[in-house]
């Protein structure tokens, strides 16, 4: 069985060239360097990370495309400066498209999703994001989030 474990592993590998590899890094980079900390994310870095002609689904709160992406992450870094979200399992689909398990947690310090003023409490939700990379640049996301349970988190006796 481990040898079989092992053979599918290495088979797999030489599946992912170059590009994937970058792209992969891509991926990664959306939660470490934008998703994480997005207060402290600037418009150059995104930019490195996404399309100009990026398509969001559903449409994040901020509007669509590449400026709604911008608002919405910058609302979450006003709202959750401590975010964090860490990719959990990324599966490679095919050369260029990737399934994230991700959890994000942070505690609001104003008005979130409904819940205002602040509770102080945390919360801890797991997300699930498909990414397609073009070019080097996320240009597709379809993406879930569990803020109903964030919202529950933070509102429970």
């Amino acid at each position: 069985m481990k040898k079989t474990l092992i053979s599918a592993a290495v088979a797999a590998s030489t599946l992912v060239g170059p590009a994937a590899a970058d792209d992969i890094d891509t991926v990664r980079a959306f939660y470490s360097d934008i998703l994480t900390a997005p207060a402290d994310t600037t418009e150059a870095r995104y930019y490195e990370l996404f399309s100009p002609e990026i398509v969001s689904i559903p449409t994040p709160p901020g509007g669509p495309g590449a400026q709604g992406m911008l608002n919405t992450i910058a609302f979450l870094g006003q709202v959750v400066p401590d975010l964090t979200w860490t990719p959990e399992e990324v599966i490679t689909l095919d050369d260029n498209r990737f399934v994230v398990r991700g959890t994000a947690r942070g505690t609001p310090v104003g008005p979130f999703f409904g819940v205002d003023p602040a509770t102080g409490k945390s919360f801890e939700i797991m997300s699930i994001d498909i990414l397609t990379v073009t070019d080097g640049l996320i240009s597709h996301i379809y993406h879930l989030e569990d803020w109903t349970g964030a919202v529950a988190q933070l509102t429970a006796d």
